[in-house]
C-alpha cells in the first residue's frame, strides 16, 4: 500500500483496501434553459410520442413531465428546460393546487425549490383570481397564463364531477338507440 493517501486509507490497517470513509458532496451546476432543451427534447423518460406514421399524418410529441401545464414537448411548456414554470394539478382529495417551479437560491434543493399555492374550489372566479395574481400579475411566465387558465378551466369541472355536483357526459349509443 505505497501510493495510499491519508484521506482514503489508514496505513496502520493491515486491510488490502481503504478504510476510511470520505464522503464527496456534489452542487448542481446551473445550466441554461436552452442547452437543457438540447440536451433533453430528443429522448429523455418523459417523452411519449403518438402517431406520425406518415408525414401527412404528423407525429405529436407529449411529455408527462412535473410542471409541463400542457403536456406537450416544447420548450415553451417544458418542466425540466424551463428554470421558471407553474401548473395547476389536481390533488388526491379533489382539490387544486398551484405548483411554482422557482429559481432562485433552492435550486439546488428540489425540494425546496418549488411553491404550492393551495385553490379554492368553492368559486371559479376566486379560483382564477388566485392563479393570475401568483403568476401574470407578478411578471411571472406571463405567456403561460392561458394555458394556466385553460386547465384550471378543466381541474375545476373534474373536480365537480368527482363531487358529484357535475353530471358527466352522456355516452352516445349510436342511432335510434336510447
Amino acid at each position: 500500500m505505497s501510493g495510499c493517501n491519508e484521506t482514503y486509507c489508514n496505513r496502520s490497517s493491515s486491510l488490502p483496501f481503504p478504510t476510511k470513509l470520505t464522503f464527496i458532496y456534489f452542487e448542481m451546476v446551473s445550466c441554461p434553459d436552452a442547452l437543457m432543451w438540447e440536451i433533453t427534447k430528443g429522448s429523455n423518460s418523459f417523452l411519449m410520442k403518438r402517431n406520425g406514421n406518415t408525414k401527412r399524418s404528423g407525429a405529436i410529441e407529449f411529455s408527462t413531465e412535473k410542471g409541463n401545464i400542457k403536456s406537450l414537448n416544447q420548450f415553451k411548456f417544458s418542466g425540466i428546460a424551463n428554470s421558471k414554470v407553474y401548473d395547476v394539478v389536481c390533488t388526491a382529495e379533489n382539490k387544486a393546487e398551484l405548483i411554482k417551479k422557482s429559481a432562485s437560491k433552492a435550486g439546488s434543493k428540489p425540494s425546496k425549490a418549488q411553491a404550492i399555492i393551495p385553490i379554492k374550489r368553492s368559486d371559479f372566479r376566486r379560483g382564477e383570481k388566485t392563479i393570475k395574481k401568483n403568476t401574470s400579475d407578478v411578471y411571472y411566465r406571463r405567456d403561460l397564463e392561458s394555458a394556466a387558465l385553460a386547465k384550471w378551466t378543466k381541474v375545476y369541472n373534474a373536480n365537480k364531477r368527482a363531487k358529484g355536483v357535475k353530471k358527466g357526459v352522456a355516452v352516445k349509443k349510436g342511432r335510434g338507440k336510447l
